[in-house]
């Protein structure tokens, strides 16, 4: 019965320290110059979270916002903010200025 528990306790263990590596978010950056997004493309791996730090470096505030990926934050100006996103399936999902809808990026999932 102990090497049973043990084993199974063992095995559990295991799944949950996948789990928790295969939900690590990746980091990406974007700045916004001139209210153009700087890169204007972003690249993620699949089935995974995503954290998209904006760094607003116009006097002006901006809103990211995108409606495939049901994101919306807006940055002061020179400020910067963080959009954390769902694991995705693999796509092109586009984004852009709120507020000045000429600045356009997109994050291609693959």
């Amino acid at each position: 019965m102990f090497w049973k528990s043990l084993a199974m306790s063992v095995v559990l263990g295991a799944a949950l320290v996948a789990g928790a590596q295969a939900q690590q978010a990746v980091t990406l950056s974007v700045s916004v110059r001139n209210h153009r997004f700087e890169p204007t493309q972003l690249s993620a791996p699949a089935n995974t979270p995503i954290v998209i730090n904006v760094k607003n470096l116009d006097s002006t505030q901006m809103e990211f916002e995108s409606v495939s990926l049901r994101v919306e934050k807006v940055v002061a100006g020179n400020g910067q903010a963080s959009v954390r996103i769902r694991p995705l399936a693999p796509g092109r999902y586009e984004f852009y200025d709120d507020f000045n809808q000429q600045a356009e990026g997109a994050l291609v999932v693959h």
